[in-house]
Parts: C-alpha cells; sequence; structure tokens
C-alpha cells in the first residue's frame, strides 16, 4: 500500500451497532446526511449508524467510533484488512469491520478508542481526529 493510504480518520459521531429482524424494511430513523450501512442475512437486519437517531427500543449495542481508511482503494488489494485488524488484535481491541466499494471502515468501542490509535500509530497508521 502506498503512503497515501496509510491513513484513518475517526468520524466524529458516535455509533451503534444494531439488530433487526430479518423481515423489517430498512428503518425510517435512519440518518439520510450522515454514515450509515445496512446488512441483511436470512437472520437479521443489521444496521451501523450516528447513535444519536437510534430510538430507544431498537436493540443495538452503542457507544462504538468509526475510523475510515482514508482512500478509495483498488478493490484488487491484498491484506488490507489483515494489516489494519493485526494490530489491534495484539492491543487487544475488539473491531466490528465495514467494507463499501471505496473504503473500509473500523469500529471500536468508543472506551478503546486510545488503545486503538495508539496501536494502529504503533504499526505506521497516521490517524486523523
Amino acid at each position: 500500500m502506498s503512503e497515501a493510504r496509510m491513513a484513518l480518520t475517526v468520524l466524529p459521531e458516535a455509533m451503534a451497532i444494531c439488530r433487526l429482524g430479518p423481515d423489517e424494511p430498512g428503518p425510517g430513523w435512519l440518518s439520510n446526511g450522515g454514515f450509515y450501512c445496512l446488512t441483511h442475512t436470512g437472520e437479521s437486519l443489521t444496521v451501523v449508524t450516528q447513535e444519536d437517531g437510534v430510538p430507544e427500543q431498537v436493540e443495538c449495542d452503542r457507544g462504538w467510533r468509526c475510523l475510515e481508511v482514508r482512500g478509495p482503494l483498488a478493490l484488487n488489494l491484498t491484506g488490507v484488512l489483515a494489516s489494519l485488524t493485526a494490530p489491534l488484535a495484539w492491543a487487544g481491541v475488539p473491531v466490528f469491520v465495514i467494507s463499501s466499494y471505496e473504503t473500509d471502515f473500523l469500529l471500536v468501542k468508543e472506551s478503546m478508542l486510545t488503545q486503538a490509535k495508539r496501536a494502529l500509530e504503533q504499526a505506521g497508521y497516521v490517524i486523523f481526529g
């Protein structure tokens, strides 16, 4: 990977990882202006979005922060996620990963953000935010 791809940006919003039923439609409470991701499987509809827009009654895990890999990344790159998650695993930081067409996103608990940033910086990444 080139030096330009050795950077991540911490998004400013607190995030939530929510679980809806597999037959539920995409929720109307999603923030159209911010980051969100929907993943549908036979077991559930997973919604990752800004925490402040999630209704209290929704089953979710709150208090996550999102680190965006500065992209775009070519789809034929190999080892990107391995190079990011290995230092976090060694530091004992759990991670929830999302990939898009342009780049990758790592979610870590807010309580472990400083530890995650330190581990990634020690691995040679530059962290903004």
